[in-house]
């Protein structure tokens, strides 16, 4: 069973008109959540989710529910 984390995050837009689509809510990770993660490691855990390069994403929060 997976450990649930509230995050809010903004996803870089290919556009420099556009400022990216911002996102928020509950996700829930499958591995090992012992050690707490980096940041870098949260950009790129979403940004495969999205099938996208760690880069295009912004992380504005992350916090682990209860």
């Amino acid at each position: 069973m997976g450990v649930k984390y509230y995050t809010h995050f903004v996803l870089a837009s290919q556009s420099e008109e556009d400022n990216g689509q911002e996102f928020s809510g509950v996700v829930e990770v499958n591995q090992s959540t012992e050690c707490r993660f980096e940041t870098r490691e949260i950009e790129a855990l979403l940004a495969r989710n999205f099938d996208l390069d760690s880069e295009a994403v912004r992380l504005l929060k992350w916090s682990r529910l209860q």
